[in-house]
């Protein structure tokens, strides 16, 4: 165990990952910067998009907080190195443990056992790997072609877009809240909570216009602080 942690944690993986590390600051920097240029197109103030980036802020809170909870259980058995690195660039907690998790069933090794050595660590990595590859590449070659797809599905009606779109994600976080888990009810009260809270946060921030910024994280808290209580 002690051996392939101190490959898992060796400073050259650290060298290896802070470069991706950089090109996703680098990234988010260059958008930043384009998107206030973009403004003197529009009727956007820079004090609005100040406002944007600090609801966005507190928005991501919620999620912030669900990446952070996997992160730790990851940074134990797979090291930090390829955990800050996996997670700065993928994002998505649950499928990066998804994916380390296949590579070690793949050498017949339970992920975090005793028996997890330097050979499933390796095959955990290749397995995050090349799971992310796929939408990597369908980004960078498919990207700029999805308005013409728009036009095709919407007809060139934005509205009806934002509709489309809205059910897309409607659908894709229902399917969330029901799958992975015995009888979904857990999972379905803790959405039925943050809702709940959410509806109540839309009605008190017509009297309070500042909290509109939170509510999408207050309400992303309660869920989770809910989940975990009828999880258990």
């Amino acid at each position: 165990m002690k051996e392939y942690l101190d490959i898992a944690n060796d400073p050259i993986l650290w060298m290896t990952a802070l470069p991706v590390i950089s090109v996703v600051g680098i990234q988010a920097y260059i958008f930043s910067k384009y998107a206030f240029q973009a403004t003197k197109a529009t009727s956007l103030t820079k004090e609005q998009c100040f406002k944007a980036i600090k609801t966005g802020a507190v928005s991501s809170i919620g999620p912030a907080l669900s990446v952070f909870v996997v992160m730790l259980g990851m940074m134990a058995v797979i090291g930090a190195p390829i955990t800050w690195m996996r997670l700065s660039m993928i994002g998505a907690a649950p499928t990066e443990l998804t994916a380390s998790t296949i590579g070690a069933k793949a050498m017949e090794i339970e992920f975090g056992s005793a028996q997890y050595d330097a050979t499933a660590f390796a095959s955990s990595v290749w397995t995050m790997a090349l799971n992310g590859c796929g939408w990597l590449l369908f980004c960078g070659l498919f990207t700029h072609k999805m308005s013409n797809l728009q036009d095709k599905i919407a007809g060139g009606n934005a509205d009806m877009m934002g509709k489309i779109c809205g059910a897309a994600v409607l659908g894709t976080s229902s399917y969330l809240v029901i799958s992975n888990s015995k009888s979904g009810m857990d999972k379905f009260i803790a959405a039925l909570v943050a809702a709940v809270v959410m509806i109540f946060l839309t009605k008190l921030s017509n009297k309070m216009p500042k909290l509109k910024e939170y509510n999408l994280g207050i309400s992303m808290v309660a869920g989770m602080f809910v989940a975990v209580l009828v999880s258990n």
